[in-house]
C-alpha cells in the first residue's frame, strides 16, 4: 500500500491525507455504530493523530459512551459525512472512518468489538479478534 492516501467527505468540503498505515482496523457492532453506519457495524481505522492531515472546516458532536468516556465526532457541516471519532482523554489517537479514503484496501478489520450487540445474520470471519464489549 502506498501512502499518503487521499480522503474526502461526500461533497469534498473536507479533505485529508492518511500518511501512514493504521495502528488497527476495528469493526464495531454496538447499537450506536449501527445507527451511525445504517448497517450492521461501523468500521474504524485507529491512527496516530500526526499520521493524518485535514483540510476544510468540520463540525463536532459529542456523547458519553457506556464506559463513561466521551466519544467525540468530527464531520462535514455540509454533507454530514463522519470523518473521525476521538476521545479527549486520548489526544494522540483518532478513529478515522476509512470508507472516505480513495483507496479502501485497508478496510480489513483485525478485531470486532461489541459483538454482544451484533446482528444475528452477520458471521464474523475466522482469524480476527472478537470482544463482547469494548476491550
Amino acid at each position: 500500500m502506498q501512502y499518503p492516501i487521499d480522503g474526502a467527505c461526500q461533497c469534498g468540503g473536507v479533505t485529508y491525507q492518511l500518511l501512514a498505515e493504521p495502528l488497527m482496523v476495528v469493526a464495531c457492532h454496538c447499537k450506536a455504530c449501527q445507527k451511525l453506519s445504517t448497517s450492521a457495524f461501523s468500521i474504524t481505522a485507529v491512527v496516530n493523530v500526526d499520521a493524518v492531515e485535514f483540510q476544510g472546516e468540520m463540525a463536532e458532536w459529542r456523547r458519553i459512551a457506556d464506559s463513561g468516556n466521551t466519544n467525540g465526532a468530527k464531520f462535514c457541516p455540509t454533507c454530514g459525512n463522519r470523518i473521525y471519532h476521538f476521545n479527549p482523554q486520548e489526544p494522540d489517537k483518532i478513529k478515522l472512518k476509512p470508507a472516505n479514503l480513495s483507496d479502501t484496501r485497508i478496510i480489513k478489520p483485525t478485531a470486532h468489538v461489541w459483538v454482544s450487540e451484533k446482528q444475528d445474520w452477520y458471521v464474523i470471519p475466522d482469524g480476527v479478534a472478537v470482544y463482547d464489549k469494548q476491550p
